[in-house]
Protein backbone atom coordinates (compact mmCIF):
# COMPACT_ATOMS: atom_id res chain seq x y z
CA UNK A 1 0.00 0.00 0.00
CA UNK A 2 1.25 2.88 -0.60
CA UNK A 3 0.55 6.57 0.84
CA UNK A 4 0.41 9.90 -0.65
CA UNK A 5 3.58 12.39 -0.74
CA UNK A 6 3.29 14.25 2.53
CA UNK A 7 2.27 17.33 0.26
CA UNK A 8 -0.93 15.68 0.01
CA UNK A 9 -2.17 15.57 3.18
CA UNK A 10 -5.65 16.43 4.77
CA UNK A 11 -6.42 19.50 4.01
CA UNK A 12 -5.55 22.15 6.77
CA UNK A 13 -8.39 22.96 8.96
CA UNK A 14 -8.82 26.55 9.93
CA UNK A 15 -8.70 28.70 13.06
CA UNK A 16 -11.75 27.75 15.30
CA UNK A 17 -14.65 30.18 14.88
CA UNK A 18 -14.85 33.51 17.30
CA UNK A 19 -16.76 32.81 20.20
CA UNK A 20 -20.22 34.38 21.01
CA UNK A 21 -19.79 37.79 22.64
CA UNK A 22 -22.45 36.68 25.19
CA UNK A 23 -21.42 32.97 25.26
CA UNK A 24 -19.31 33.50 28.79
CA UNK A 25 -21.89 35.63 30.18
CA UNK A 26 -24.72 33.14 30.08
CA UNK A 27 -22.67 30.47 31.40
CA UNK A 28 -21.96 32.92 34.35
CA UNK A 29 -25.26 34.05 35.07
CA UNK A 30 -26.56 30.02 34.49
CA UNK A 31 -24.32 28.92 37.25
CA UNK A 32 -24.72 31.83 39.64
CA UNK A 33 -28.46 31.73 39.08
CA UNK A 34 -28.60 27.74 40.08
CA UNK A 35 -26.28 27.90 43.04
CA UNK A 36 -26.18 31.28 44.68
CA UNK A 37 -28.79 33.85 43.60
CA UNK A 38 -32.29 32.34 41.67
CA UNK A 39 -33.11 35.73 40.49
CA UNK A 40 -30.39 35.85 37.71
CA UNK A 41 -31.57 31.98 36.00
CA UNK A 42 -34.38 33.76 34.14
CA UNK A 43 -31.86 36.19 32.66
CA UNK A 44 -29.14 33.43 31.68
CA UNK A 45 -32.74 31.73 30.16
CA UNK A 46 -33.58 34.70 27.93
CA UNK A 47 -30.09 35.54 26.95
CA UNK A 48 -28.96 31.51 26.34
CA UNK A 49 -32.23 31.50 23.95
CA UNK A 50 -30.90 34.98 22.23
CA UNK A 51 -27.46 33.81 21.52
CA UNK A 52 -28.36 30.13 20.60
CA UNK A 53 -30.88 31.76 18.16
CA UNK A 54 -28.04 34.07 16.92
CA UNK A 55 -25.18 31.21 16.80
CA UNK A 56 -27.35 28.72 14.97
CA UNK A 57 -28.41 31.76 12.44
CA UNK A 58 -24.83 32.56 11.99
CA UNK A 59 -24.15 29.59 10.21
CA UNK A 60 -20.83 28.30 12.02
CA UNK A 61 -19.13 31.82 11.96
CA UNK A 62 -19.68 32.35 15.22
CA UNK A 63 -19.22 29.37 17.97
CA UNK A 64 -19.53 29.07 21.39
CA UNK A 65 -23.00 27.15 21.51
CA UNK A 66 -21.54 24.62 24.11
CA UNK A 67 -20.96 27.23 26.53
CA UNK A 68 -24.68 29.08 25.64
CA UNK A 69 -25.96 25.87 26.13
CA UNK A 70 -24.73 24.99 29.48
CA UNK A 71 -25.59 28.70 30.70
CA UNK A 72 -29.67 28.34 29.11
CA UNK A 73 -29.99 24.94 30.67
CA UNK A 74 -29.09 25.82 34.10
CA UNK A 75 -30.91 28.94 33.37
CA UNK A 76 -34.11 27.46 33.06
CA UNK A 77 -33.35 24.79 36.13
CA UNK A 78 -32.82 27.83 38.11
CA UNK A 79 -36.14 29.43 36.79
CA UNK A 80 -37.65 26.52 38.12
CA UNK A 81 -36.27 26.42 41.38
CA UNK A 82 -37.57 30.05 42.07
CA UNK A 83 -41.18 29.50 40.89
CA UNK A 84 -41.04 26.83 43.21
CA UNK A 85 -39.30 28.56 46.30
CA UNK A 86 -41.50 31.28 45.93
CA UNK A 87 -44.93 28.68 45.56
CA UNK A 88 -43.50 27.72 49.05
CA UNK A 89 -43.32 30.86 50.61
CA UNK A 90 -47.17 31.61 49.33
CA UNK A 91 -48.34 28.42 50.64
CA UNK A 92 -46.14 28.78 53.76
CA UNK A 93 -47.92 32.77 54.37
CA UNK A 94 -51.32 31.06 53.54
CA UNK A 95 -50.96 28.18 56.02
CA UNK A 96 -50.06 30.32 58.54
CA UNK A 97 -52.58 33.01 57.93
CA UNK A 98 -55.43 30.10 58.22
CA UNK A 99 -53.71 28.56 61.41
CA UNK A 100 -54.11 31.42 63.01
CA UNK A 101 -57.62 32.62 62.07
CA UNK A 102 -58.57 29.27 63.26
CA UNK A 103 -56.96 29.24 66.62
Amino acid sequence: MSYPPPAYGYPAYGPPPPEHPQATTVLILGIVGMMFCQVCAPFAWVLGRRALNEIDASGGTVGGRSNVMVGYVLGIIGSVLLILGVLAVIAYIVFMIVLINSA
